[in-house]
């Protein structure tokens, strides 16, 4: 048996930072696909490649706690600078989320005309920038040295941003913008769902600043799929694929992981799994019911892989913003990410394409086989009309057509929720962090502080790096 100082589950994004963070660690990674990265990952269908989902590469710029990692571990990911974060298509109306803030107000204003465009959109770029300065950013529980730190950092969050942590996103917008239309709401939801995973209700300002104004950030496209990256990053690294961790028992102050065929001892376990799904895996109760406590989060992912044959130049990313909702999901917008042309990987014989959009885990899990497969295609459908027409694509162009739903993301990648928790007013005190009241057992990844994608899974990375090595 193989005694281990880190085990750590999943490979997600939080995984694969921590783990190149510390390969000089005694250290073990168990994915229990046969692709490296969760939702980040990158795999082969019918001879092609497909990035699991949506496939911006954001926080890779000078100062920005992902390029730190990243330059920390000896890691230079393969990168492509994206000119246009992504372009919202609304109706008639289309504006490019650009990085350069004048160029942006330009866009905003011919699609919105507003006096008081600039004193908002200045605010929530203000804000963000503001709060990608802090450093030391912290949040955990269960211990009364992390809750020292905690508050800590709630007093110097307090004094760098005083009243704007306590507003609310509508109460701001109401106060600059006024009453704007339902398009210009629609386009400021659409874009928050995409990166807080939820719309600017009971949302405080300072999320919704963080959420909106990711575009004015270097964006990248990874070379070769998302899992490149996450391959990348796990180089230098002990990792077993097609590893399903069974149960993990306590042994001591230590931890007995099974696998099919071997066992592991280690003193400490970083779980990348999500929380609603870890529970599962600990033979002892006091930690189950821990797990099976926390309240679910009942969002997940619809998404939609296309081979496309076309020699039409088309942007990396796309937002389509639908006057209805879209069927069996709940949202009326769906992110379109396009294949780099050039990129010798996804576009081998076509664009390589993911689509998705957002709709309830449980829907899917609860279904008969046969309504489930009806409703599947039936979304598919919807989708796939709509982005033709929009694209104006004949469907002749399309060679492979497929998707998935929370039951798909469960069979591969273990979670029936994809998306982080998105923190408001209502569980801003109640999310999980870090850390758990059990020694040695501490979470990454998005169901832990509410926040998505590279920089907020990250930013958890970092802080348990922190509080495990000073």
């Amino acid at each position: 048996m193989k005694n281990l100082d880190y085990a750590v589950i999943g490979s997600g994004i939080g995984g694969a930072l921590f783990a190149a963070l510390n390969n000089d660690k005694n250290l073990m990674l168990f994915e229990k696909d046969h692709n490296l990265g969760g939702c980040a990952s990158t795999f082969l269908h019918n001879g092609y490649h497909f990035n699991t989902g949506a496939t911006t590469f954001a926080g890779y710029e000078d100062g920005h706690i992902v390029k730190k990692i990243f330059d920390r571990a000896k890691v230079v990911p393969k990168i492509k600078k994206t000119k246009v974060a992504y372009q919202v298509i609304q109706g008639d109306t289309i504006i490019n989320r650009i990085q350069d803030f004048e160029a942006f107000l330009k866009e905003i204003d011919k699609a919105y005309p507003n006096k008081n465009n600039r004193v908002f959109w200045s605010k929530i770029k203000e804000i963000d920038a503001k709060f990608w300065e802090l450093e030391n950013i912290y949040f955990a529980r269960y211990c009364v040295f992390d809750l020292l730190k905690t508050l800590t950092f709630a007093t110097k969050l307090f004094n760098h941003f005083r009243l704007d942590i306590f507003q609310s996103s509508e109460r701001f917008i109401q106060n600059t913008l006024g009453d704007i239309s339902k398009e210009y709401y629609d386009f400021i939801n659409a874009s928050l769902q995409i990166t807080v995973q939820q719309t600017t209700k009971d949302l405080p300002l300072i999320f919704c600043a963080l959420g909106l104004a990711y575009p004015f950030h270097d964006l990248y496209y990874a070379q070769g799929g998302m899992g490149e990256l996450v391959k990348d990053l796990l180089q230098n690294i002990d990792y077993k694929t097609n590893c399903v961790v069974k149960h993990i028992e306590k042994y001591n102050d230590d931890f007995i992981l099974h696998t099919k065929n071997e066992k592991y001892q280690a003193k400490n376990i970083i779980l990348g799994t999500s929380v609603f799904d870890s529970g599962k895996l600990f033979d002892d109760r006091k930690i189950r019911n821990f797990y099976n406590d926390r309240d679910f989060s009942d969002q997940s992912a619809f998404v939609i892989y296309l081979k496309l044959d076309s020699k039409e130049e088309f942007l990396h990313h796309y937002q389509v913003i639908l006057d209805e909702e879209i069927v069996n999901c709940t949202s009326s917008s769906y992110f379109v990410s396009f294949s780099d042309k050039d990129d010798s990987v996804l576009s081998k014989d076509g664009y390589s394409i993911t689509i998705s959009t957002h709709t309830k885990a449980m829907f899917w899990k609860n279904l008969d086989k046969e309504t489930y497969e009806n409703k599947k295609q039936e979304t598919i459908e919807f989708i796939k009309k709509d982005f033709l027409r929009r694209f104006s694509l004949d469907e002749a162009s399309i060679n492979i057509c497929f998707g998935a739903t929370s039951k798909t993301f469960h069979k591969f990648i273990g979670r029936y929720n994809c998306g982080g928790i998105s923190a408001n007013f209502k569980n801003i005190f109640a999310l999980n962090g870090i850390t758990t009241p059990f020694k040695g057992i501490y979470h990454l990844g998005d169901t832990i502080l509410g926040a998505q994608g590279w920089p907020g899974v990250a930013i958890g990375v970092d802080m348990l790096d922190r509080k495990l090595h000073g």
